[in-house]
């Protein structure tokens, strides 16, 4: 079951601001993941949130950090992590 999800900014290869997430389960087992940013962008990609605020000239992710803690974990918290179709979310 799903304990805690978190995120935060992090630098990518290019010096630019991606997310880390991290999930951490009521079994003590966790996962971290980055999100890669690149020109190809396949139709059931997830959009970029860019802050647009003059730090790394807008490409911030401060906002898209923010909906994954406040938004997107607490509807995830308590889902079985197994169960894929129960921890579908589409925004």
């Amino acid at each position: 079951m799903i304990k805690n999800i978190f995120a935060r900014e992090i630098l990518n290869s290019n010096g630019l601001p991606t997310i880390e997430a991290t999930v951490i389960t009521n079994s003590g087992i966790s996962g971290i993941a980055s999100v890669p940013s690149g020109t190809s962008k396949g139709k059931y990609e997830a959009r970029e949130i860019f802050d647009g605020e003059n730090r790394f000239r807008g490409f911030g992710v401060k906002k898209a950090v923010e909906n994954i803690n406040n938004i997107i974990a607490p509807e995830l918290i308590g889902k079985e992590i197994l169960n894929q179709k129960d921890i579908l979310i589409i925004y």
